[in-house]
């Protein structure tokens, strides 16, 4: 076979000798994407045959693909519980895994606001923490070779700091220092980028102040961060005029090229939940492009995105057949029928599949619960485009609320208001993201049972109502809200009375049969969401963060 070129590959030009090979092996993956699917699957199951999981299903040490179909049952997160609370409590025989493992772009820098979230540690000493935070922890990410296209304005020091303030302002400050040679701005989600440019609208003052006077603000006590700003803090009264120049009079369009003027385009999530963050980011950065470069997830890698440059409504995802075994769900299978997985080569152009992985750290024909859909292929890999999340109702950033969850803590928030005669008739929700940070709102009609001693409940029982609310969140919600700030208090609207019957009259003129229609538990169409605002007469926001508990570092 001819290798091309260094400058010249399949999938365009590469900008030097290095990038080129990394080319030509995503081709060699995707040409060949069901042969290496079956030796990926071969792997896992020689490294992890003797788990006590795999065990349990007889397999006599078979590796092959008819065996593990037939034997090996799909899964979902609750199916493994029983299995994840033995690890968690300290049990390390070998549960599910065999092993585990422990601990011109390139002219320029890369403005990426990174975090760690602070974590817990589970009834057997193991640290619980997002897959980023391990990663960026890791000796790997520590002491990672210099690498021209990923040079960071962030000190390391800074993005590993847990205290969410003093990295968020350690970081911005050096962006700002730095400016000029930043050439793209990202976060992992769209969200978080957001979060970063509100925390510029409320510290531009405070940021200008330091440079101008060259010392760091007291604010950040964390030594580390401070050695690391300290080695580029100066002096600059220039840069710092220049600061109060673009932002005293609080014009934020396009900040982010008045700012950082090199930028060429704005690299973060923005398809599923995150396209909601579209037209904001389109705002502040004066219409950059928005590149959306990998698929993942805390269970695996999954694949690319070859076209990054393209249009976010644009975005699919090659899947690299190297990174996992990958089953799909047919979302059309026939109901009452057998589920059938289908093969990474085997998926059909058009139709949408949910996801199921067997991955080296141990699980099997585990349900991911992202829905895809079949967009084409390159080479034999198929290209997928993210259409959503499985009974997800609620997201922000990384929190995912779905329609059990939220019923669970509309039911405990409502307990509140029987001393006043009260329960909820009606109720639906919608992810704000109009303000930054974004926040769940709950859509409640009351009823009050007056004649019989009931009467409207006042603004603190309504207030407690709604951090009762999130007491019943999810721990991924409970920390975003305490330890990220990157969700706001949860907030009632309360409507008036008859407006959910209005809502049902409006599906109708729509279409809905009357004999179906169910009341949506999120709405997320304008004019909907319009008609409910309309019939507001309270509003109340949770008064408090809700309980989380962090392990101290």
């Amino acid at each position: 076979m001819r290798m091309m070129p260094a400058t010249s590959t399949k999938l365009g030009p590469a900008a030097c000798e290095k990038d080129a090979e990394k080319l030509e092996f995503i081709e060699e993956m995707t040409t060949k994407a069901d042969e290496v699917q079956e030796k990926v699957l071969a792997e896992i199951m020689s490294q992890n045959g003797a788990t006590e999981y795999l065990q349990r299903y007889k397999l006599g040490g078979a590796t092959d693909r008819e065996t593990f179909k037939s034997k090996v049952p799909m899964v979902t997160y609750e199916d493994l519980q029983p299995e994840i609370h033995r690890i968690a409590n300290g049990d390390r025989s070998a549960i599910l895994s065999a092993c585990v493992y422990v601990a011109g772009l390139d002219k320029g820098k890369g403005l990426y606001f990174l975090f760690v979230k602070s974590e817990s540690k589970t009834p057997g000493s193991l640290p619980a923490r997002p897959v980023l935070t391990s990663y960026y922890k890791s000796h790997h990410f520590r002491t990672r070779p210099f690498d021209p296209y990923n040079v960071y304005t962030s000190p390391t020091a800074a993005i590993l700091c847990a205290d969410a303030f003093q990295s968020m302002y350690s970081q911005m400050l050096c962006s700002l220092l730095d400016r000029l040679a930043v050439l793209r701005v990202g976060a992992v989600f769209a969200s978080g980028l957001l979060r970063a440019i509100r925390f510029f609208q409320l510290h531009w003052q405070e940021l200008a102040h330091d440079i101008a006077a060259g010392r760091l603000s007291s604010k950040v006590t964390d030594p580390a961060v401070r050695d690391a700003v300290a080695e580029v803090l100066k002096p600059d009264p220039v840069l710092a005029e220049f600061i109060v120049s673009e932002c005293a009079a609080e014009d934020w369009a396009g900040i982010i090229t008045r700012i950082w003027p090199n930028t060429m385009y704005l690299d973060v999530i923005v398809t599923g939940a995150m396209a909601q963050y579209i037209p904001s980011l389109e705002y502040y950065s004066g219409g950059l492009p928005m590149t959306c470069t990998m698929y993942a997830s805390s269970e695996c890698y999954f694949g690319l995105n070859l076209r990054p440059m393209c249009k976010p409504s644009e975005v699919c995802y090659t899947i690299m057949p190297n990174m996992a075994y990958f089953e799909f769900l047919p979302l059309d299978a026939a109901a009452g029928s057998p589920p059938q997985l289908v093969d990474l080569a085997d998926v059909e152009v058009g139709k949408e599949y949910e996801l199921v992985i067997t991955t080296y750290a141990g699980l099997y024909r585990y349900r991911v619960g992202d829905i895809l859909h079949v967009t084409g292929f390159h080479n034999a890999a198929p290209q997928f485009r993210f259409v959503r999340r499985k009974n997800v109702l609620l997201s922000i950033e990384s929190d995912k609320t779905d329609e059990e969850e939220l019923q669970r803590a509309v039911e405990r928030g409502s307990e509140l208001l029987k001393p006043w005669g009260a329960s909820v008739a009606e109720y639906t929700s919608q992810a704000d993201t109009t303000v930054i940070p974004g926040h769940y709102v709950i859509y409640w009609e009351l009823l009050v049972r007056e004649g019989e001693g009931g009467r409207w409940p006042e603004k603190e029982a309504l207030e407690a109502c709604c951090l009762e609310m999130e007491e019943a969140m999810n721990t991924v919600y409970r920390q975003s809200r305490v330890a990220d700030a990157s969700i706001g208090p949860l907030e009632i609207r309360v409507v008036r009375s008859g407006t959910f019957d209005e809502l049902m009259d409006y599906a109708i003129a729509r279409g809905a049969s009357i004999n179906q229609y169910k009341v949506p538990r999120c709405v997320t169409f304008p004019p909907i969401i319009e008609l409910l605002d309309s019939r507001v007469v309270e509003l109340h926001f949770s008064p408090a963060c809700p309980n989380w508990t962090p392990h101290p570092n």
